[in-house]
């Protein structure tokens, strides 16, 4: 893949990406050594489709208590997302940091597009410092917009002022990058962050 000067401004995803988040973070303290119940319960809950809902703008009281209704016995393990939600963070993954500072060095313009609820981003964007790097950052449940809704996408480039053909997304779900690339988005599949730093030292002159 030749250099690619087309690329004026970078995008980036944050869970999974720059910041070590998953449920099960928190959860193996309640299943200790037992994977399987822990993704049994996730599963049995549909933890990912309610936790979009949060993402995308529904309170956590309100969450907690309609999800709680469906699974009385389960209510304990719902109420403990919410109470100890920082724990489904481990900390950055250093190796994409390393990468925004290089890029930001570097002068170009950087982006941040994730689902998270409104509730709980405040709760870690002074935590990280990489979070001041951002010329803008649109989180999903303050916007009450949620990727893959092309709405989201739309609204992102409102502040980059920039064809979607010019801008680089990052993010590691397949969905999302689908929905970027359907509106003209350059776009990586996030993996890992060699593969993230191999691919840029390719895509962008040096």
């Amino acid at each position: 893949m030749s250099p690619n000067n087309s690329i004026k401004a970078i995008i980036f995803d944050f869970g999974g990406v720059l910041v070590d988040w998953d449920p099960r973070n928190l959860y193996q303290a309640y299943f200790p050594n037992q994977p399987e119940a822990l993704n049994d319960f996730l599963e049995e809950v549909g933890f990912a489709a309610w936790n979009a809902r949060q993402d995308g703008g529904r309170s956590f009281a309100e969450g907690v208590a309609e999800l709680s209704a469906r699974f009385p016995h389960r209510a304990e393990l719902i109420r403990a997302y919410a109470e100890n939600w920082t724990a489904s963070i481990r900390g950055e993954i250093a190796g994409t940091v390393e990468i925004l500072y290089e890029l930001k060095a570097q002068g170009y313009p950087l982006y941040g597009l994730s689902n998270w609820s409104a509730e709980t981003f405040p709760l870690v964007k002074d935590e990280y410092a990489f979070f001041k790097e951002f010329d803008k950052i649109i989180i999903s449940g303050e916007v009450k917009l949620i990727k893959p809704d092309p709405a989201i996408y739309r609204l992102l480039l409102q502040h980059i002022q920039r064809p979607a053909a010019e801008c680089l997304f990052i993010d590691d779900s397949p969905v999302n990058i689908a929905a970027a690339k359907e509106l003209g988005f350059q776009t990586h599949r996030f993996q890992s962050p060699k593969a993230l730093g191999d691919e840029l030292k390719e895509r962008l002159p040096k």
